[in-house]
């Protein structure tokens, strides 16, 4: 089932001692409802907020700002209120939460019920999956939170909603028992070259003592397929490991899979089919998540002008190539720097764009040619400048403007004359 939610959350932060923080998430309770008209399905969407206990705090933190978490004192039976013990397994970078309202950032926080595969309803444990994100920095996690067992009896409070028992202060008590996480949401690599998609999970056995699996796949321009698969088992036994490697030259490492949960893959040789929106699912046990993580594919353009000197004596046509870049997007300007300014200035005609053209292996060429008219002051630079994805800064070429050279034929008849006058005043 997958459920989507836009979540405008706040949060709140406490201090306890021993470097240890409670972060309070205003988050979204998702639930699956009936389906409308037309067979979509409809979502409910009910308020709820995520205590986060025992987050560590660096030793440099500021503590000064950060006001103690105090549950209701008379506890709401129709709140949904969750706390989720963190400290065994942490979520990594999990401090991005501390500081995200003073930097202005808004916590994407979204719940809904989990419910593991094969697992025993008797076992009398609830589960929820929980998606934080945060708005401009590279956090994103997906956490399994799991039921503490309560003893129960006529004066437990229930959860109206849930149905399940909460605390005397009214929250329902979790503890992370999975999570998977990603330290980048998206990532550009050059066409041809490596790059590595990082991902990870933790839980609370570490390392691991069954079979983890882990799933990579791509959507690219509104079509999916697996990338990577890979099942192993900690012990190593033969045959335990199962691969299978879709796209050439995909890898992930399996003994940092088990040993440490490291579930990244690295994708050799680029090319521009590459590019898109992967996903990377690891499974253990009863349980599963996924990160989405964006790969950009970019080449930066070959820049080059068609001439090496230009001598202006009739109007003169100048191109610009810019050839072998990618994604297609690029802007190619002219520009003018005579030898009285110090910066240069827009050339009047931007001349005229030739069609893209398209080469085998995915990448774009454009040209630009200008007319250079001949008014043009002698030393004068005639500079064209690319903008474009692949670049950190634009990228610009130039020719310089020469004095015209007087015709060989003249320099032949003076040559002449002189001699020749040169011999009549021998002859005298």
């Amino acid at each position: 089932m997958n459920i989507e939610v836009i979540l405008f959350g706040s949060f709140l932060a406490c201090i306890y001692a021993d470097g240890v923080a409670d972060v309070v998430l205003s988050c979204t309770l998702v639930e699956e409802g009936k389906g409308g008209m037309g067979g979509d399905a409809l979502f409910t969407r009910i308020p709820a907020t995520l205590v986060l206990r025992d987050v560590p705090v660096s030793p440099d933190e500021s503590l000064e700002t950060l006001t103690p978490f105090v549950p209701p004192s008379v506890p709401d039976l129709d709140a949904i209120l969750l706390e989720a013990k963190v400290s065994s397994p942490e979520i990594p970078n999990a401090d991005m939460l501390l500081h995200a309202d003073c930097n202005e950032q808004e916590v994407f926080c979204e719940i809904s019920r989990y419910f593991p595969h094969g697992s025993q309803e008797s076992s009398g444990a609830a589960y929820f999956m929980v998606s934080l994100n945060v708005e401009g920095v590279d956090f994103s996690t997906a956490l399994i939170l799991q039921t503490l067992p309560m003893e129960t009896d006529q004066s437990t409070l229930i959860q109206n909603k849930l149905g399940l028992p909460l605390s005397q202060s009214g929250t329902l008590l979790t503890e992370v028992v999975f999570l998977v996480f990603s330290p980048i949401k998206s990532v550009s690599a050059h066409l041809r070259g490596d790059v590595l998609l990082d991902c990870g999970f933790k839980q609370q056995e570490m390392p691991l003592a069954q079979e983890v699996g882990v799933e990579w796949r791509l959507q690219h321009r509104g079509k999916g397929q697996k990338v990577f698969e890979m099942t192993t088992r900690p012990d190593d036994a033969e045959g335990s490991k199962v691969v299978h490697a879709v796209r050439q030259g995909s890898s992930v490492d399996a003994t940092l899979l088990v040993t440490e949960g490291n579930a990244s893959v690295t994708l050799t040789k680029l090319k521009v089919v590459d590019g898109g929106t992967y996903i990377c699912t690891v499974s253990v046990g009863l349980f599963h998540a996924q990160q989405i993580i964006h790969l950009h594919v970019i080449q930066p353009p070959i820049v080059s002008l068609s001439e090496e000197k230009l001598v202006l004596k009739t109007p003169s046509k100048l191109s610009c190539h810019c050839a072998k870049y990618y994604p297609l997007d690029v802007q190619m300007e002219w520009l003018s720097l005579s030898p009285a300014d110090k910066e240069p200035s827009i050339f009047p005609d931007q001349g005229s764009l030739l069609s893209h053209r398209q080469h085998g292996d995915g990448t774009y060429s454009l040209s630009s040619q200008l007319t250079v008219p001949t008014d043009v002051t002698p030393g004068t630079q005639i500079i064209c400048r690319v903008s474009h994805l692949a670049l950190d800064a634009p990228l610009s070429v130039s020719v310089e403007v020469e004095s015209p050279q007087p015709d060989s034929y003249l320099w032949f008849l003076g040559f002449l004359i002189v001699t020749l006058l040169f011999f009549i005043q021998v002859m005298r």
